[in-house]
């Protein structure tokens, strides 16, 4: 199911590129912050998708994208012609030895066999360069926010609980342990829009289809009977969760 789930995107990539959202730019800084001082990095986003993290690294240095599925590649060629874009996994990346500044994964760590893609990250990484993972979730502190997952009943955990603290894998080639910071990351959005933009997550992807409309129809009844959501457009609170650790 991992599996299927990992590679269940590419049907969906131009409601993917449309639908989710992007990252804060203060959580792109952080991230970069280890290398901001090296002139004109060279960047690599790992499992780049359509290119959502791909967008805010362009001011920051000279982007390279890394993507395995070839529909979601080509969508984010399509938004971003003039960037190198190569088909590749975080276990067999193809670029050279040393050759980038920092490694940025969007959304994608977790779909990651870490035993494989750890070593080869260092093996593209200069020394003191970074390792980053963002992701974007709903905020669990949130009470409505908790009600809709709980009330959807998908089958995926797509927010994490509000004491779980992301980290990387140790490995004797990164500094340890790695480090966290949250940023905010809201988006005004309706009913319809999130609905789309749930259509997008595995797990939907992967559902038998009348199992993924009653979910939804279950999210739309309850969010018509609170009152953050019920008079059309509303936030949603976003986090952005970023850790990182850099190459020895």
């Amino acid at each position: 199911m991992t599996e299927s789930r990992a590679r269940s995107f590419g049907a969906a990539a131009a409601a993917y590129a449309r639908h989710r959202p992007g990252y804060p730019d203060a959580a792109v800084l952080w991230a970069l912050e280890p290398v901001s001082d090296r002139p004109y990095p060279q960047l690599l986003d790992l499992a780049a998708g359509t290119g959502k993290l791909t967008g805010s690294l362009l001011p920051h240095g000279s982007v390279t994208a890394v993507e395995p599925d070839p529909a979601m590649l080509a969508e984010l060629r399509r938004h971003f012609p003039a960037i190198t874009a190569a088909e590749g996994t975080a276990e067999e990346i193809p670029l050279p030895d040393n050759s980038v500044d920092a490694v940025l994964v969007g959304q994608a760590w977790h779909w990651f066999d870490p035993d494989r893609a750890l070593p080869e990250i260092a093996r593209v990484l200069r020394p003191g360069g970074v390792l980053a993972a963002l992701w974007n979730g709903d905020d669990a502190r949130v009470d409505w926010v908790r009600g809709y997952h709980e009330a959807g009943r998908w089958d995926a955990t797509v927010v994490r609980a509000p004491d779980e603290i992301p980290e990387l894998p140790a490995h004797p080639l990164f500094t340890t342990p790695s480090v966290y910071a949250e940023f905010g990351n809201p988006v005004r959005t309706t009913v319809d829009g999130l609905a789309a933009t749930l259509r997008t997550h595995s797990w939907a992807l992967t559902a038998d289809p009348a199992d993924r409309e009653a979910a939804i129809d279950r999210l739309r009844a309850y969010l018509a009977e609170r009152p953050e959501t019920s008079a059309g457009t509303f936030e949603l609170p976003l986090v952005t969760d970023v850790v990182r650790a850099l190459r020895k």
